[in-house]
């Protein structure tokens, strides 16, 4: 499930029902969907018929004209370029709409004079209107599977803000990869000596 910070404020929510209305109150929609529909790894195809009701239900609300699966991971050809391009403060000229199938990432949201963070996980549709300025990262394992929504069918180009906003805030998860491998140490036993 999601996880919604307020880095100014040092504040942190992660219960669903907290999360949908704070991010509500921001003009950010949120929800949590179902994914025991199909397995993990079911072809693209077999996502989409599965979430097929969802789909045209965004599809009628967005005005969006298609949808798909975008599957990245550290094996992806060009991974480094793709996330340059969307690691800096920017902006679209239509929504930038996911719901997250597998893996993890943050979206860092600049609203007004504060900047928020949603660390996404598997279950979470995120919706992001039109002009929010914001940025996109992905958790240290470098993996995510998202049906992704468009209005043009050539997709979004990010338009640059270039004020250096992004550069303030840490891209950390704090999700079970963030934690790394488990270290073995001495320190508890010299302690209790």
């Amino acid at each position: 499930m999601a996880v919604l910070r307020f880095p100014a404020k040092a504040r942190t929510i992660a219960a669903e029902p907290e999360i949908r209305s704070a991010l509500a109150a921001l003009g950010i929609e949120y929800e949590r969907w179902d994914l025991a529909r199909v397995p993990a790894d079911a072809p693209a195809e077999a996502v989409l018929a599965a979430y097929a009701p969802e789909i045209d239900d965004l599809k009628r609300r967005g005005g969006y004209v298609t949808a798909d699966v975008i599957d990245v991971n550290p094996d992806t050809p060009g991974l480094d370029a793709m996330l340059a391009r969307f690691d800096k403060e920017h902006t679209h000229q239509e929504d930038e709409v996911r719901f997250i199938l597998a893996g993890r990432g943050i979206f860092f949201l600049h609203l007004g004079e504060q900047v928020v963070s949603v660390e996404v996980g598997p279950g979470d549709m995120l919706r992001v209107p039109r002009a929010t300025t914001h940025w996109f990262t992905l958790c240290e394992d470098r993996r995510i599977r998202a049906i992704r929504w468009f209005q043009q069918t050539a997709g979004w180009t990010p338009y640059y803000t270039g004020t250096g906003v992004d550069r303030e805030f840490q891209p950390i998860c704090f999700g079970p990869v963030w934690l790394g491998s488990r270290v073995d140490s001495t320190i508890g036993s010299n302690l209790s000596a």
